[in-house]
Formats: C-alpha cells, structure tokens, sequence
C-alpha cells in the first residue's frame, strides 16, 4: 500500500478559499472522487473530491484554514499504482453531503485494443451503443448540440429497458392497481361499487398501449433530430469501430447482415439485465421482471425471490389482481435502503398481501413438478430456521440486476471492464479510453433511469465541447450530490439523501423533523393519513449552526411526487428555516415537507407542542 497525498485540484478562479466543513476523518474508507471537504469563498462554496480510493491516515487540513490549488487536504493509504482521473472540483454551489453512490468497483488492468483494418459502412460523431433513457438522451443532446450521431439498439422500439420492459409499464400496471385498491375503500365512505371484474388480455393492451405511445415519440424525435438508429448487437472490433449484427422482428431475431459503424467519440449506454438463479428450473411458471410485466394470468400463490423495489412493485400489482404473495430476503428486511421507521409503515399496510415474509432466508432448490414450481429454502444465518418446502403457481426472480460490460466487447477497445462487468467512468463520465464514455447502470449504482439521464447529458456536452473547441461544455462534469429513490408501491415510499439509519452508522448528529399525516388535513380528507414526511438537518458541532439538510424521506400517496422538494432542497444547501419558510399550498401533501422543516425548527403549529 502507498501513502498518497490528495491536493485540491484546479478550483477555477480562486486563490484561497476557506475550509468550512471536513467530510471525512482518519480512518474513513473513501472511493476515488469523494468529497473530502467543502471550501468557501466570498462567492460561493464547492466541495473537494478525492483523486484516489484508499484509507484516510492523517487529515492536512482544519475548520477555517486557507486552501488553494496544490494544498494538500490529507493522506491517503491506497494502491498508488491504480488511481482514477484527477477529479476537478464541484461546480461552485451550496454545501450538502454528498450521495452514497458507489463506483462501479475497483480499478482494473486495461485491455491492449484491437487494430481494426476494415471498411466502414457509417461513419459519425459519435456513436451511442444502447438507446434506453441514459442512450437516448445522449444520442438527442448530442445531435441537438449539432454532430452527427448514430444510435445502436437491438429491440424494435427505442426506449431500452425503461420504456418497454420495466419503469414505464410497470407504473402503467400499478396505477390500475392503486385505483382498484381505491375504490374498494369507498364502501366505508358510503360510495358502494360492485366488485371489480379484470380482463387480463385489456390491462395488457393498455400497458402495451401507454408502452407504444412513448417508444412512437422517441422514434420520431431520432427523425426530427436526423439521429441514425441501427438495429442490432453492437460490439467493439477497435477503439474508434462498433459492429452491429443486425437484428429484425418483435423480438431480437438475427438478420446474418451487418454494418459496422465508425466514430470519434462513443457513449456506451448497453444497460443491464435481471439475475437469474442457476438452480432455478427453465419454466414459464418461472420470471423475471420482464416475464412478470408480460402478464400472461394471474396466479393463486406467487412467490418474491428478493425484497427489493422491482419485486414488491409487481407483487402490488398482482396481489391486487387477486395473487396471494409469499416473499422471500436474505438480509433482515424488505426495501433494503429506504429507513426502517419508512417501510414498518408500508409493511403495516400492506400486511394483507402476504401470507408469509421470509427473512433472513434464501432459495437454495427449485423443481417444476405439475402442481406447481416446488421452491426450496434455507437459513441465511447460521442457527436459524427455514420454512419447509413451498409451492407456487408463478416464481417472480427479482435478486438484483447485472450490467451488461462483458457483452460489447469493450476489451477490443481497450475500454477496462471488472470482473462484475461494470465500467469505472470520471466525473465526466470518461473510461480509461480518452475518447469513450459510459454511463447508466453499466457504470455503477444505483441503476436508476433518472440517473442515466444527467450522466447522459454530461457526456455528451464533454463530446460536443472537446470536438468543436467549446471550453464551457468541454467542462461539463457529473456532480449531483444525491439521487432519488422511489419505490411505487401502496403507499410509494421515496428518500433521497442521508437516511436516519446512515447517521447512526457513520456517527452523524442530525435533527430530525417528522411530521406524521395524520395532522395533515389533505391526508385526512384522502383517507390515507397513514403517511410520515421525515427531514434531517446537520446538528454536528462542527456544523456551526449552517444546520442544512442532510437528507429526507416519507411514505404515503404520491411520495414520489414530492420527493424531488428534498432533493433540491440539499443541493441548494437549504436549512429548516428556508424550507419552513417557504410557503406551500394548503391543503396538500406537499406542504408536510414544510411542516416537517418546521419540527425541526421548533416552530410547527400544527402539532401539539414539543415537550420540554
């Protein structure tokens, strides 16, 4: 191991600048471009990444000393062979902390590239390879910034994995859903309905309707933009070559034909795909998301390999459908990221669905038998205890999702790709090929649309500045500090930032303010007053009085409608007083978040008084 001094880098146009927060202590295991420290000028204040991964052993600097560029802020014990891009600062903006966002995984040996001596059938600016949120968004802000583009995909319909298996028709389905479960509680208002009656076959049109609609106005913003889509796999044969086996059909079927495209930048957006379990039997009563989203029929007995978000979103839909649920975790609870406090409620409420929730266990055996799939459990801890073998009419797997870097053939680029097949990027969503970018889920957690979407934009405003000369864009970098999660089920439950659980373990003095929706008059009049809205303000010594939001939370209706407030409330490094202050209509939901800020501040009138 090597001791590595970190050094502020080029902060831009200022000559000393003032530590007003340290973001790290010795001991601390820090990922390469970490924040380390916020600094603050007379203009305005920015966060200091680290350049290397590696163990804080001495911190160079205190509250209140002067930095500048070439200070050195700690010591670091790393690998000093391995060591990302030199991050440049922040963008000047207001102190938050920055999101648990891992990188892809540890740095690996890059590949010697290919030497690619054919004929090019296409030849652009730059080349997209995967047209999902993260593909598409890139390939259109490329063009919109005048190259020339061409875009890869192997489906039929734009839109990646998004818009046509996953996010879009997955929240098509759980509307249906959220409205049946609506209604059926009208009866205690005195509004009777008959009991529903499902068309499978019209509620998967529907889906495949609201699917279609999007994936058609994709298609014609490529046109509008003369972005060239090719239909097909696409992988590397050199550094500045893709060749795409031609795909044709519904599905993915291969033409023989193929083309081979060449650029002077590339963004490789290829995505990621569900696990599947070995031991599983190769059954139809078998899914993965995708099959769960085709909605062939709804089963009697159903069973959740995995306590996440995707698989708790499609038990909603089909419990709701008539499904019983089993559900099966190997860690301690479900919705593994969101606080504890958050999903009691949510499990509260959704008790009903569930006739077993198996914790700590995991799947060890599956059979197909006529009856039904015969799933095998064991304990995940030693000592524990597991159920006796079970049988389901449809097994949903939903352990988790693997990018998809081992399939392009990144190697013959020299592009690096690690063992679990993620690319490790900069900031401005650089590889360690100069001239190739990759963002979305292949670079990392958390594998989420929204994501995709800003690294998407970054990269291709680093292309379109680096090859027309344009400084600005040239400089563009990723720098959000936190990044929203929303699980949409009934009710949503949605956090973005440091979560309560997160303080305790790193030893962070926070305040909170929780404001519970049964003092909120919209929740009362919506009957669904089961809701919290949870803020967390910095209450650390050191934070000397700054007492900004580190992070929030909330579950109830429409959570994930308004979780975006918090969002921007900690990237602007707003306090309770700005967030309470701020005047939000009465009566909403959205104004818990205010009352929440209120809590904290001490000043809510709208719950009975704090005791002291």
């Amino acid at each position: 191991m090597a001791l590595i001094d970190i050094q502020v880098p080029d902060i831009g146009d200022f000559d000393e600048v003032a530590v007003i927060e340290l973001l790290v202590k010795p001991g601390n295991t820090v990922k390469a471009e970490q924040s380390l420290i916020t600094v603050e000028s007379d203009k305005a204040s920015m966060e200091i990444p680290s350049s290397h991964a590696g163990v804080v052993k001495e911190l160079k600097v205190a509250l209140g000393d002067k930095v500048k560029q070439g200070s050195v802020v700690l010591v670091l014990e790393g690998e000093g062979a391995v060591s990302a891009p030199a991050a440049p600062a922040a963008a000047p903006t207001a102190t938050a902390p920055t999101t648990a966002v891992a990188p892809a995984a540890a740095p690996v040996v890059a590949p010697t590239a290919a030497s690619f001596g054919g004929n090019a059938d296409i030849e652009c600016d730059v080349l997209v390879l995967g047209a999902g949120p993260g593909g598409y968004s890139a390939a259109f802000r490329a063009a919109d910034l005048g190259l020339k583009v061409v875009l890869v995909e192997r489906y039929a319909q734009l839109g990646g994995v998004c818009l046509n298996v996953g996010c879009i028709p997955s929240k098509a389905l759980l509307h249906v859903a959220a409205v049946m479960d609506e209604v059926s509680h009208l009866g205690d208002l005195g509004v009777e309905f008959g009991k529903p009656t499902v068309s499978v076959d019209k509620l998967r049109g529907h889906k495949e309707k609201v699917i279609g609609k999007l994936t058609g106005g994709l298609a014609a913003m490529a046109k509008m933009r003369k972005v060239t889509t090719v239909r097909g796999y696409g992988a590397f044969v050199g550094p500045n070559h893709v060749e795409v086996e031609e795909t044709t059909g519904t599905g993915q079927e291969k033409t023989g034909s193929k083309k081979v495209v060449a650029f002077k930048k590339c963004i490789i957006a290829a995505g990621s795909q569900a696990v599947r379990l070995p031991f599983m039997p190769d059954d139809p009563r078998v899914v993965d998301s995708t099959g769960a989203l085709a909605l062939k029929d709804v089963p009697k007995r159903m069973l959740i390999l995995g306590g996440g978000i995707i698989g708790l979103e499609m038990g909603t839909v089909y419990s709701t459908l008539g499904a019983r649920l089993d559900v099966v975790e190997m860690l301690d609870g479900l919705m593994q990221g969101a606080d504890r406090d958050l999903v009691k409620i949510w499990q509260k409420m959704n008790a009903k669905r569930f006739d077993n929730i198996m914790l700590k266990t995991k799947t060890v055996g599956a059979k197909a038998t006529p009856e039904g799939i015969e799933v095998t459990f064991a304990a995940a801890e030693e000592g524990g205890t597991a159920p006796a073998p079970q049988v389901y009419d449809l097994v949903l797997q939903a352990v988790g999702r693997t990018p998809n870097g081992k399939k392009i053939a990144a190697d013959k680029a020299g592009v690096a790709v690690t063992d679990r097949g993620f690319i490790n990027v900069d900031i401005q969503m650089r590889t360690n090929v100069p001239h190739i970018f990759a963002i979305g889920d292949i670079v990392g957690q958390p594998m989420l649309a929204h994501k995709a979407v800003h690294e998407a934009h970054v990269a291709a405003e680093v292309i379109a500045g680096e090859l027309q000369g344009n400084k600005e864009l040239a400089a563009a970098a990723f720098n959000a500090r936190v990044i929203p999660s929303v699980a949409y089920t009934d009710p949503e439950v949605a956090w973005v930032g440091l979560t309560e659980d997160q303080a305790k373990a790193q030893g962070i003095k926070v305040k909170k303010g929780l404001f519970p929706w049964t003092a909120s008059g919209r929740a009362i009049a919506n009957g669904r007053d089961e809701g919290v809205t949870k803020l967390l303000f910095d209450d650390s010594p050191e934070a000397h009085g700054h007492g900004k939001i580190l992070g929030g939370g909330m579950v109830g209706t429409h959570a994930g409608d308004m979780i975006g407030e918090i969002a921007l409330a900690i990237e602007m490094g707003a306090d309770a007083v700005d967030i309470g202050k701020t005047i939000h209509p009465h009566p909403t939901l959205g104004e818990s978040i205010g009352m929440a800020a209120e809590v904290a501040h001490g000043s809510c009138t709208d719950l009975p008084p704090a005791k002291k």
